[in-house]
């Protein structure tokens, strides 16, 4: 169950939606709201999955405030936040899931955003 880890999880809901402060309104609004139905249908979820479900969240995370800070110190540049997602890890996804990144990506590239998805930017963690 996701909740047996219930402060690392609000630890972990909490700082997503403290970095979520520093993407452009329309995909801060996007971020939240994705976030809180996903922490939210993982309530109940196996020890394994909990755990996969976790890690990811922390890897974005990890992400998203590296980008922040990149974005920061180039702040004459149009903020970039994205990253690409690697075949192996499509593969691994069911169909479900793939519906759903594909509705995230026709939300997120909607003409007249203020921000931009980068393709090829690698995490440095």
């Amino acid at each position: 169950m996701l909740f047996q880890h219930v402060s690392r999880v609000r630890s972990l809901y909490r700082r997503i939606l403290l970095l979520h402060r520093v993407l452009p309104p329309d995909l801060k609004a996007l971020g939240d709201q994705y976030v809180k139905d996903e922490f939210r249908k993982h309530k109940t979820v196996g020890s394994d999955e909990a755990h996969r479900f976790l890690q990811e969240w922390e890897v974005y995370a990890a992400v998203l405030w590296q980008q922040a800070k990149e974005n920061r110190q180039n702040s004459t540049e149009k903020a970039c936040f994205g990253a690409a997602l690697p075949e192996e890890k499509l593969n691994d996804f069911r169909d479900e899931q793939i519906g759903q990144l594909q509705e995230l990506m026709q939300e997120a590239t909607k003409p007249n955003r203020q921000f931009s998805i980068t393709e090829s930017r690698k995490p440095k963690f």
